[in-house]
């Protein structure tokens, strides 16, 4: 017998709204070509950002050319991004986007200490110093600061063992990364620490000052385009994790710095405030005697359990 061929389905109907996509109808396109066995997760996301991008692309006519411009600038500011200066994050962080996922990601009771960014200037394998006693920034611009810091849960009990991850600016505004001569081995102002039986760790550094975030980017283009002031307030950073808790990614802010309302990155929050003192020269905290006026902070952390 001869071979039976089926007869091949009419492309006509199943390609004609395909062919016929317009700006109204293309959304529902793109969504539609998401696969089942995507994970829900992914397919969750992915929906909604089509959705979001399509949306804008059509409530501000939104024209070939400019598309193009936002391409260009989300390219260079991946080229720009590198292990010590993360474009993309700084990015972020100026968008507000980064505090809005860290805020909805910790949510807290109001007595915890609350969470901010972690911004573009952390490193991982900051140098393991002893609990009191550490001067920080020995080659480091700027007046001495002594810094007691405690960690405790909600009840106000002492939490043992929790390691303190601190770095910061100098009194110039710059990280030690933003420098030419920075390798980790030399690091200056970072340090991680491990909280004694009372849950305190105490060091030396330098008071910080506020500084600009660097403008020498995408991101600088972004902010003069937009008309913004690029200062952050002057502020020490925080990452203390212990076991059982939410780690905790912080800022102790001046409390009378004149940026605090006007943060570029919209990390100043209520619970992150920090009163600078500034002593006359004289005897310090660590019992040394300082020939210079110097400041003090005495700042307590408050952990969330973990569910």
């Amino acid at each position: 017998m001869p071979r039976q061929h089926r007869p091949l389905p009419s492309r006509r109907n199943t390609t004609r709204a395909m062919r016929n996509l317009d700006e109204h109808t293309i959304t529902a396109e793109v969504l539609g070509r998401i696969g089942t066995k995507t994970d829900p997760r992914l397919r969750d996301i992915l929906q909604s950002a089509i959705r979001h991008l399509h949306e804008l692309a059509r409530e501000v006519n939104l024209t070939e050319a400019e598309w193009l411009a936002g391409v260009r600038f989300l390219t260079r500011t991946g080229q720009m991004s590198t292990d010590v200066r993360q474009e993309m994050v700084l990015l972020s962080d100026t968008l507000g986007l980064s505090q809005l996922v860290v805020a909805q990601s910790h949510r807290r009771p109001p007595a915890a200490t609350e969470q901010t960014v972690l911004g573009p200037f952390h490193v991982e394998g900051a140098p393991v110093r002893i609990s009191h006693g550490t001067m920080l920034g020995d080659r480091s611009p700027g007046s001495p600061l002594f810094v007691s810091a405690r960690v405790t849960n909600g009840a106000g009990i002492p939490l043992e063992g929790a390691h303190v991850d601190v770095w910061q600016a100098d009194g110039e505004g710059l990280y030690d990364v933003q420098k030419p001569e920075w390798e980790l081995g030399r690091a200056q102002l970072r340090a991680v620490f491990c909280t004694d039986e009372q849950g305190r760790v105490s060091f030396r550094s330098v008071m910080p000052t506020h500084y600009a975030i660097p403008t020498d980017g995408t991101v600088g283009e972004m902010m003069r385009a937009t008309h913004r002031s690029p200062m952050r307030p002057a502020h020490v950073h925080f990452r203390i994790v212990h076991p059982g808790f939410d780690p905790l990614v912080t800022h102790v802010f001046a409390a009378d710095d004149p940026y605090l309302d006007t943060d570029c990155v919209f990390g100043v929050l209520s619970t992150c405030l920090g009163t600078f003192i500034r002593r006359e020269p004289g005897a310090a905290p660590d019992g040394s005697v300082v020939n210079v006026p110097f400041h003090t902070l005495d700042y307590t952390f408050i952990l969330h359990e973990s569910l």
